[in-house]
Formats: C-alpha cells, structure tokens, sequence
C-alpha cells in the first residue's frame, strides 16, 4: 500500500511518519513539496504519487490569526483536503482527514457526541467542519479523526510553551474555565495505524468508517493541565487560575471542549487517560 502523508514536519505529521511505517511505503510531504493553500500542487501532488490512501494532519492552526486569513485558511482547511478527496475518488484511494474539537460551540452540558451538531465559533472551526463535510460528501472510504488540545515535543503547543514561560516568568496565570482533554501527538499516530491496520479486513470500511473522536480519556482544563506540567517537570512556578475573559484572543473559544470517545474504544481501540499520555511524553 503506497500511502501519502501530509504536513509531516508538524506535531502529528512528524509522529504519523514512523506509525504508518509497518502499513506500507509512505510518501511524506512537507509544506516545501505539497503547499495546501496551492490548490493546482495539491492535485498535482495526488495524481505525480499515485496513493492508495491519503493521509492529512496538515492545517492552517493558527486559530487566532486565521480570524484576519479567513481565506487562506479556508484554503488549506477546507479546499485542499476537499481536492485530495476528489483525487481520492478517482484513484479508489482511502483518506484519513483530522478535525477538531472547535467544530463545537462549547455550550453542550457533558461531552460531545459524534452525532451532536457542530456550531463553530471561530474560522479555524469553521474551516475544519468545511473540510470534514467535502470529504465525507467526496463518496470515498473515509475517516474524519476529531481530536483535541494537542501536544507534544516539537512544533508550537501547550506543553512547550508553560515549560519556557515557567523558566522565564515567576508564576502562570492560565485560563480555568474551558474544559477539555489533552492529547499528545503521539497518541493520535498510533492510534491511526492501529485503525488503519485493521481497515485491511474485507468490508472494514463499510462497516466502520465515518467520523471518531479521537481524544484522550479524562477531562481537565488548561490550568489543571499546566498544574500537571509543573508537576511532572519538577518545577515550582506557581499556576494561578484565570477566568477566559482575562485571556483576550482574537477567536472565540468553546468553555467545553469534551468529546465522547465510546464509538472508537467500544469498537477499535482504547486510549490512554491524558495524564498516563502526558507522563511518557515528558520522560
């Protein structure tokens, strides 16, 4: 199986590479080779590679900033992944596209299920729920995989940015009132290529493709999470617990960011509770 990766300098690209090694040959492109906001290289990219599944982490996921590159951001959130679905289509590929937890508007009571309706706040959601809907109307074998609050050891996230401001700051002020799961970028990796690596029975597809939220099990918010940080890191900076409104962002962000992972455990395969996941990230 020849399979076309995405965005493989980012946090799950770089991780996806060496989790889909033992499914077949990977052709791993960066953003050097296969641009998403170029739509025509995109296509060409597909068609010069040939693969039997497509699989993009890639995205714009500068949720701030894509609130003044709403475009752009549509372009390569939405558009791009809706062109590899087409070329999908006329290969007989499968393709394997990443959301978010943003396609939700945070206002649910409890964690939020596959079949609940998306109400994006922002355009990083908007342009995520786009390119889930252009994939999923593409009439591919397909698997939309939403996670959420991603970290890891490289690229720009959470965890990297609590560990250099707690070195250059004398205490943490973080937002205490959204709730989510983090989920290390690792995790997502691996938990593809096990999904992936069972797709190769007869009939897979059919019977369990569609849309999974793929986060990890818990829930905390991102004071808890820095807590844990501070915590597992032996550092003594103080985290000080701050309501969002305290936070000033250009994007809007859901207060509840828990999405139900039963379909994908129940079915595929379990996943670790957040702090397990953030513990062997850190060692």
């Amino acid at each position: 199986m020849r399979i076309l990766l995405t965005g493989c300098s980012g946090q799950v690209g770089y991780e996806l590479e060496r989790s889909l090694q033992a499914l077949g040959e990977v052709v791993a492109v960066d953003r050097g080779r296969m641009d998403l906001s170029d739509l025509v290289q995109v296509r060409e990219v597909v068609r010069a590679v040939r693969p039997d599944l497509i699989v993009n982490p890639a995205a714009y996921s500068a949720v701030d900033k894509a609130e003044s590159e709403p475009e752009l951001a549509r372009r390569i959130n939405a558009l791009a992944p809706g062109v590899m679905a087409e070329e999908a289509r006329r290969l007989g590929a499968a393709m394997v596209q990443y959301s978010t937890d943003y396609v939700f508007d945070g206002t649910k009571q409890g964690p939020y299920l596959e079949t609940d309706p998306a109400n994006p706040l922002n355009v990083y959601g908007r342009t995520k729920l786009e390119g889930e809907q252009l994939v999923a109307a593409a009439g591919i074998d397909h698997l939309i995989l939403r996670t959420s609050w991603v970290y890891g050891l490289r690229g720009k996230n959470f965890l990297l940015t609590m560990l250099r401001l707690a070195k250059e700051r004398g205490e943490l002020r973080v937002v205490s009132d959204q709730h989510g799961a983090p989920t290390w970028s690792r995790t997502i990796a691996d938990t593809t290529a096990v999904l992936l690596a069972q797709a190769r029975a007869e009939g897979w597809w059919q019977r369990h493709g569609g849309t999974y939220h793929l986060t990890a099990r818990g829930e905390t918010t991102w004071y808890g999470f820095a807590q844990a940080i501070m915590e597992m890191a032996g550092l003594e900076s103080p985290v000080l617990p701050i309501p969002g409104a305290d936070y000033p962002a250009a994007a809007r962000r859901p207060a509840n960011s828990l999405m139900n992972a039963d379909k994908l455990t129940a079915h595929l395969c379990a996943l670790p509770h957040w702090k397990t996941s953030l513990r062997l990230c850190m060692r």
